[in-house]
């Protein structure tokens, strides 16, 4: 571990001093300003030359994406599925979370973790967990379940298996996509904009939004701060968030620095729980609205997190780049998740308290090099990243017995002793894990024929060091260090400036399990080698000037562990995934705007279907600006998911469930300032529904769909 440690202060050390490079490199970079073409300043969260993708017609998405380590790519020239969902969308569908964002996907779907709230994003039916999101290209830097979405520019979704691109997910998901955030940057003209706002049940929302350029539009500074307070939609659930945000950036010549510090403070009461199944008469759903929840349940999770990013240019071609990041994380709370016992809806529950600490230290340092071999461009990147965790739990479960009760009558009790099963120190936890990983990528993009066709190559070389520890004595498990080296191969070929075929073979990867005792297995305490996930896909994009969209196949194949025939706990079958995927966006005319696709899933293991993988999902999300009255839009939005099951053997199994949301957006001038009004309606019909039946890794259980939810607010730009 001590080895380990050293490995990450180096690099540590190397990005810190990147960075003093930079900063005293102004001078230097005043002497051959001149000659250096002038960078035009605009919105860029990643102090990168490259800057951000320009919104694709419509702005609801944006032409292309941070492709990990390849950097920006235009959606045409990449030979991966990724979307890009703009602050524009963001704000005109008032979406508060990541989570209400990617309602507008048509391939993930949003759950919850195992026994919390946490947010966990289903994507081609595998999760990835809130906490396994990137923060401008760096892990584990975001708040552990819940992110607002007020210092958002861009939520970006990669589809597929991602390891060569991102480097493994620390928390051991992302195999079938890949989440980053992009934070605010100050944009060329000044921003000053208030927000009030209120939804169902009375919670109130207030915000404010500013951003300057000063010293001749070198530097940007952005400020972000917001408040939610007060009951929800469901009966006796309130909820309260507070989030600022601070973002700076700067640029002159070869140096581009930015620098983003996040603290965010949520508090969630008697938010409805999830329902584990232990029937295979799954009951219906019951009143979205009703007050199902323990009064005494609660979750509070406050973090505080920064990052700092570099950039040089060492020649006219060649670019190195920095980054650094911290997360402090504190979390408590005491969930009552009941088990559903028949199909009258009777539930047995039991309590869990929890406290949890996080200190996170993530890094990466890269050089990025363009240079010709004859007709033939390269664009050759090189990275180098290490992440360190360290995470302090501990836990008390009341007695298993239970109480009981019913989802379509509930009832309250009050909350039970939770010192019939402890574990570890509830005011003074102990570290219960310690978690390293550190990678090395190396890729080239090649073009050929004029840039008509687009060869990527590469791989990634990726440690990950995991050892547990004792709740209550702190004593050390056998630790987990293993390696693995994952490969990339892509193919882009444009048949015409507005039509291209891709193609690629990619790879997923998360550690390894180790052998239980609960196995029953010989080799008991033994560390696998890490998973690999196996990934083909190819497909067509177009790009019509004013929409565009993709049609994709894919294919992966995950590994599961078992006990084999020779009693040895090992990889005993793969679980395969094929999907079939569509989707539009940009302007259907110029007054209509279009987003949305299809998401068609076959999985199979041993001739059964995975837990929370419904066959198919659509989404259909179409804006309207009414030309008779100047200011008005009009908008809808139609998510459709077939049934799915909830356990391995197929038995448990929630219908499919449809939901429409409307809303409206109304802006007018007053006097100098610019006055916004918006309303919406989600779930217009007040459908009761399952709305997901897993999510962790082997895992069934349900969560409630939101009832019909009303939301208004009003901004005003000065």
């Amino acid at each position: 571990m001590q080895q380990r440690s050293l490995k990450l202060s180096a690099l540590t050390v190397a990005v810190l001093s990147s960075f003093s490079t930079l900063v005293y490199a102004q001078d230097a970079t005043e002497k051959t300003e001149a000659t250096l073409p002038t960078i035009q300043v605009k919105a860029n969260a990643d102090a990168s030359a490259e800057g951000l993708s320009a919104p694709y017609a419509g702005g609801q998405v944006a032409r292309g994406a941070r492709v990990g380590v390849l950097g920006q790519q235009d959606n045409m020239e990449t030979p991966f599925t990724v979307t890009s969902y703009t602050q524009e969308l963001i704000q005109n569908q008032q979406a508060a979370s990541v989570g209400d964002v990617l309602l507008n996907d048509p391939a993930v779907r949003v759950a919850r973790g195992f026994g919390n709230y946490q947010q966990l994003y289903m994507v081609r039916g595998l999760p990835i967990y809130s906490d396994d999101m990137s923060y401008n290209g760096l892990y584990g830097l975001l708040p552990r379940q819940y992110l607002s979405t007020e210092i958002i520019e861009r939520v970006e979704v990669l589809r597929g298996a991602n390891a060569f691109l991102n480097g493994a997910a620390p928390g051991g998901s992302g195999l079938g996509g890949a989440i980053n955030v992009v934070p605010k940057r100050a944009d060329n003209e000044p921003i000053t904009q208030v927000t009030a706002g209120v939804q169902s049940g009375g919670q109130g929302y207030v915000a404010a939004d500013l951003g300057r350029r000063v010293a001749d539009d070198r530097v940007g500074i952005r400020v972000n701060v917001a408040r939610r307070d007060g009951d929800t939609a469901v009966d006796g659930s309130s909820g309260e968030l507070t989030i600022a945000g601070v973002g700076v950036d700067y640029r002159d010549g070869r140096v581009r620095v930015s620098a983003d510090i996040g603290y965010q403070d949520h508090r969630l009461k008697a938010s409805q729980p999830s329902f584990y199944v232990a029937t295979t008469d799954v009951p219906k759903a019951p009143d979205a609205s009703s007050a199902i929840a323990q009064p005494w349940t609660y979750s509070n999770e406050k973090d505080s997190f920064g990052t700092v990013r570099g950039e040089y240019d060492f020649t006219s071609n060649i670019t190195g780049w920095a980054a650094f990041g911290v997360r402090e994380g504190r979390e408590s709370s005491s969930f009552a998740n009941p088990t559903l016992l028949n199909g009258n809806g009777d539930t047995s529950a039991y309590v869990l308290d929890t406290v949890r600490e996080d200190s996170i230290q993530t890094g990466e340092i890269g050089l990025r090099g363009n240079f010709k071999t004859g007709s033939v461009s390269h664009k050759v990147s090189l990275s180098a990243m290490g992440y360190k965790a360290l995470s302090k739990n501990a836990y008390g479960f009341s007695d298993f017995s239970g109480f009981a009760g019913n989802i379509y009558s509930p009832t309250h009790v009050d909350k039970p002793s939770t010192t019939f099963f402890p574990g570890g120190r509830m005011t003074n936890p102990l570290v219960t894990e310690r978690l390293e990983t550190s990678s090395v990528a190396l890729a080239d993009a090649m073009s050929f024929f004029n840039d008509k066709l687009l060869i990527t190559v590469g791989g990634r070389y990726q440690y990950i060091d995991d050892t547990t520890y004792n709740y209550d004595t702190g004593v050390a498990a056998p630790g987990t260090a293993k390696s693995a080296v994952t490969p990339v191969g892509g193919i882009v070929y444009r048949i015409t400036p507005a039509m291209s075929v891709y193609a690629n073979y990619i790879e997923g990867l998360v550690k390894g399990d180790i052998v239980s005792a609960s196995s029953g297995a010989n080799n008991i305490g033994e560390a696998l080698d890490p998973y690999k996930t196996k990934q083909v896909e190819a497909g067509f994009k177009f790009d019509a000037g004013r929409i565009g969209g993709a049609v994709g196949v894919y294919q992966t194949r995950r590994p599961v562990g078992g006990v084999g025939d020779d009693n040895r706990y090992d990889i005993v079958g793969h679980q395969r995934y094929r999907g079939l995927e569509l989707s539009a966006y940009g302007e259907i005319v110029p007054s209509v705007k279009v987003l949305g696709g299809v998401s068609l899933l076959d999985t199979d293991l041993n001739g059964k279907e995975g837990i929370g993988a419904p066959k198919s999902q659509a989404n259909l999300g179409l804006e309207w600006a009414v030309r008779q009255i100047k200011g008005l839009s009009l908008d809808g939005r139609v998510i459709y998911t077939s049934s799915q099951y909830a356990d391995a053997a197929n038995t448990q199994k929630i219908p499919s469930w449809t939901r429409i949301d409307l809303g409206a957006r109304y802006v007018m001038p007053m006097g100098e300032q610019v006055l916004t009004l918006r309303a919406r309606v989600e779930n217009v019909a007040d459908k009761d529904y399952w709305a997901s039946s897993g999510g962790y890794p082997g895992q069934g259980y349900l969560t409630l769909g939101a009832p019909r939810t009303y939301i208004v607010s009003a901004s005003v730009d000065f």
